[in-house]
């Protein structure tokens, strides 16, 4: 099998996990604290920040510590819905805990994931890693819905649209995952459950996914399918 990118008009439901989770929904305007799962529309949408800075309460996340906040009580705790921002994706470890030695890949750890129930909007920018490309050609769960934008350089991990992770570190072993000190990257982030932070970076990452910025965009020469999604081939 191999895995190549196509564009496709496909949307999904936005409530939470039904027994159709791909059924489409009437085309609405972006508002906070909704996860959109159509594509763009001629509904107008705001691509700024209120006049107000939003502020609020926030945990400091370093380097290792992404393991633990962001994966293992964030990702692996998902009820309802997942969205992750991340310019690379790889096929990076997570242990269960912090003194499990087993470890599953990320793309096995989204596909169980799904069979919970779980509405999960994977937006990248680059190329996934071969390992991640091999794993994702065995089966793309219908819960799961991989998108690409070149432009995208944000990084962040939103659980059940009520705790976020916001910060520099990538869906990869050297970012988020379970590689040691000594050999990881240096990654800072903030980790929040304050509705007035997450609203404002969902509400970015909606009109992204529904490609509201596609229209204006000057770098369709490194985008030829915009928002393109992976598809599997049989040989």
């Amino acid at each position: 099998m191999d895995v190549s990118p196509r564009k496709t008009t496909t949307t999904r439901s936005d409530s939470p996990p039904v027994a159709s989770p791909r059924a489409a929904t009437p085309p609405r305007a972006v508002t906070p604290r909704q996860r959109s799962t159509g594509r763009a529309t001629d509904l107008p949408v705001s691509l700024t920040l209120a006049t107000q800075t939003p502020r609020g309460e926030v945990e400091l996340v370093i380097d290792e510590a992404h393991l633990a906040r962001v994966v293992q009580q964030g990702i692996l705790k998902a009820r309802v819905s997942l969205d992750i921002a991340t310019a690379d994706f790889k096929a990076m470890l997570v242990p269960t805990s912090p003194r499990d030695r087993d470890a599953r890949s990320i793309v096995q750890v989204l596909r169980d994931l799904t069979k919970q129930g779980v509405e999960i909007r994977l937006l990248h920018a680059g190329v996934p890693s071969g390992p991640a490309l091999r794993q994702l050609a065995k089966e793309l769960p219908r819960g799961l819905t991989i998108r690409r934008c070149p432009r995208l350089h944000a990084k962040t991990v939103i659980v059940d649209c009520a705790s976020m992770y916001l910060g520099s570190a990538n869906l990869t072993g050297a970012g988020l995952g379970a590689k040691s000190k000594d050999k990881r990257n240096i990654e800072w982030g903030i980790w929040t459950t304050a509705p007035s932070l997450i609203d404002p970076v969902l509400e970015q990452f909606n009109a992204l996914w529904e490609g509201h910025r596609c229209k204006s965009c000057k770098r369709k020469e490194v985008c030829p399918v915009p928002l393109e999604e992976p598809k599997l081939i049989s040989d």
